[in-house]
């Protein structure tokens, strides 16, 4: 029997028929039934061709034009979530844009490269780990959640953030004193600071400095 050898369209068209994130070689060698050698010259070639992207040593994605990193990152490196820095700059809390992507997980913690950028998963214990939504491609942290792993990880010296300079207008104070109460008494000193400009923004915040400057 003959094997037609694929076309680059071929190959693409069915991989973009899986709505897979990413692919490893082994999914690939499964996907294309084209054995190991094959396999690694026509990927080599799809790369060259701009038509594959290559995240990491045996891990690839279809050139899309603008494909998504966080749910490469998070289907990745297995169960976790889009937190901390990256989900409060979603939330518009931090005005800042982290160059790193941070997810928290219930594995170890780790630091890798994908495609052009950082990633960072931090390690938080199972019975931290909730309150994120599940859906939507990507698993992300409520902005009340997002903002307690900030300051669990804060309060163990492995975070700085500047609590007045985040946007609190939008944080639901009762659900964040729900999902306070199972996190560590250690991080109360920290909640406290921030209670304190929940319902403010960074412009009111500086202005109620001044206002209490000029008062001394």
């Amino acid at each position: 029997m003959v094997r037609i050898k694929p076309t680059n369209i071929d190959i693409i068209k069915k991989l973009t028929s899986f709505n897979k994130p990413y692919f490893t070689v082994a999914d690939l060698e499964k996907v294309l039934d084209l054995p190991r050698k094959s396999l690694l010259v026509t990927l080599t070639r799809l790369v060259k061709a701009g038509a594959l992207i290559r995240m990491k040593r045996n891990v690839y994605t279809v050139f899309t034009g603008n494909y998504d990193l966080e749910r490469v990152a998070n289907e990745y490196y297995y169960p976790s979530y889009i937190s901390f820095e990256t989900a409060l700059s979603h939330y518009g809390i931090l005005s800042q844009i982290p160059y790193t992507i941070t997810l928290a997980t219930v594995r170890p913690s780790r630091k890798m490269r994908i495609g052009n950028s950082e990633v960072e998963y931090s390690h938080l214990k199972k019975e931290l780990f909730f309150g994120y939504t599940i859906g939507n491609d990507t698993n992300i942290a409520e902005p009340e959640k997002a903002l307690l792993d900030q300051l669990y990880l804060m309060s163990r010296g492995h975070r700085n953030t500047n609590i007045d300079e985040l946007d609190l207008k939008n944080i639901n104070r009762n659900k964040l004193d729900d999902y306070a109460q199972r996190f560590p008494h250690y991080i109360v000193d920290m909640l406290n600071k921030v209670k304190k400009y929940i319902g403010t923004t960074p412009v009111t915040n500086e202005y109620a400095e001044r206002i209490k400057w000029n008062k001394l």
